[in-house]
């Protein structure tokens, strides 16, 4: 995923901007890590890392990766060596990382023996050979969503995870924040403030991007013959893959893929019927080969009944940015990673909320004013009177990758599973890539049950 801010208000230009300001900080102690045969950390709860890919998206876990103790970033892999590897590695020696820096990740894999964890950020196209790679050679990854840009590369990705008893996380950070946890275990599953869902709305809306891509400084272009070797024919795609077919998945994979997979968790279901419509209407077809905007319906069969789950992206608008909504017949959950969006809605008929409320799981809403008129206005009996608005009680003010991250450190270590292995970012690789197809067939399209078994 790419975003504009981190949940710190920094920009992409910004970190790398700070990069040559940053202070000491952390210091690790590289040593070698003795591990049992499940993959558990034995002898030092300190980690090697290296991380494959420091584009926006490898900064952005890194920002985050830098503050959770324990860890030292010895391999530091990119193939933009005069802007990404440069001003990244400036960092991490900023942070008292001493590293080694490499273009071409199977030669990181020869070269290095004391590493034990491996961060991967790099295009959608080169997350099935490298996480496989990086398994094969006894490392645990953590690779970025979406899991590969095809099922067969996510099949071999599962595969390459059972094979070596390697730990592999998939980068849906969202199952690892705190707000998104509490709202799955104390509000849906304890509590049972909605009832039995029916409706899930989403989006994530953007404002229109340059016509000329992400661009990139006069000068620090990456030659020819190393882009040919890693896959795009120009700059231009190097800096937008996620928008040309074979390298990425569009707009839908992108931003959707993080949302979607919430809509699978929270139901505990995988979707039975998706419909969708979309396509490249506003940008330049030569250089947006995947779809800008796409509406998407998914049909889930519950325990409890069908529910049907609306999804949309465009790139045109930003209004209202990115959310969730989950409708139920007692109440409305309405989450966002933005810290700003968080509440809860009782329905006037549902029982009330009072328990909820004492144990701190929601906070009470404010007291309503009588309201009098002396309009004479009738009253429109197809209204129903508002409901209630509850915060969500769970504050959240970590970069949003943290969490996740600790996450898988913490496996690693033997303190937890993780919140999202391979065989979860697989279900919702499923569940997102089906949706471009359902745009191309123009029809509606069923899930087998077999394709969501690896």
């Amino acid at each position: 995923m790419s975003k504009d801010r981190t949940s710190t208000g920094l920009n992409r230009r910004e970190f790398i901007r700070s990069t040559a300001a940053v202070g000491a900080g952390l210091i690790f102690s590289p040593m070698v890590l003795g591990e049992t045969t499940s993959g558990a950390v034995a002898k030092s709860d300190d980690i090697n890392v290296a991380i494959i890919g420091v584009g926006d998206e490898g900064k952005a876990l890194l920002d985050s990766a830098v503050k959770i103790p324990g860890l030292h970033f010895k391999v530091l892999c990119d193939i933009w060596t005069s802007w990404n590897q440069q001003n990244v590695s400036r960092y991490l020696k900023a942070y008292k990382h001493e590293h080694n820096v490499y273009v071409d990740y199977q030669e990181m894999l020869d070269k290095e023996k004391d590493l034990q964890a491996v961060i991967i950020a790099t295009p959608d196209f080169w997350h099935s050979e490298q996480t496989v790679a990086c398994l094969k050679k006894g490392l645990h990854v953590y690779c970025e969503k979406e899991m590969s840009n095809t099922l067969e590369g996510a099949r071999k990705m599962v595969a390459a995870a059972k094979e070596t008893g390697k730990l592999l996380q998939i980068g849906h950070q969202r199952r690892s924040n705190p707000r998104y946890l509490h709202c799955y275990n104390k509000l849906l599953k304890e509590a049972g403030i909605l009832g039995r869902i029916t409706t899930i709305n989403g989006q994530w809306n953007r404002s229109v991007q340059p016509a000329d891509g992400r661009g990139y400084p006069k000068g620090k272009e990456i030659d020819e013959e190393t882009l040919k070797k890693y896959g795009f024919k120009s700059m231009r795609q190097f800096r937008d893959w996620r928008w040309y077919k074979n390298l990425g998945g569009g707009a839908i994979v992108d931003l959707g893929s993080h949302q979607i997979d919430i809509y699978n968790w929270f139901l505990g279901a995988s979707p039975k019927v998706v419909v969708a419509s979309g396509g490249t209407d506003y940008y330049d077809k030569k250089d947006h080969e995947w779809y800008d905007n796409v509406m998407a319906i998914y049909t889930y069969d519950t325990p409890k009944g069908v529910v049907r789950a609306y999804y949309q992206t465009i790139t045109t608008n930003s209004c209202q940015g990115y959310y969730e909504t989950f409708m139920g017949d007692k109440g409305t959950l309405v989450i966002s990673e933005a810290g700003s969006r968080g509440e809860a809605y009782r329905e006037p008929t549902a029982p009330q909320w009072d328990e909820w409320v004492k144990k701190g799981y929601l906070l009470a809403p404010p007291e309503k004013k009588e309201e009098k008129s002396d309009s004479g206005a009738l009253v429109d009996v197809r209204e129903s009177a508002a409901p209630d608005m509850y915060k969500i009680g769970v504050e959240f003010k970590d970069p949003y990758y943290k969490p996740h991250l600790e996450n898988f450190f913490d496996a690693i270590r033997g303190k937890c599973k993780l919140n999202c292995p391979a065989e979860v970012g697989y279900d919702t690789a499923v569940t997102v890539l089906k949706v471009n197809e359902a745009v191309e067939a123009g029809c509606k399209l069923e899930f087998k049950p077999e394709e969501f078994k690896v």
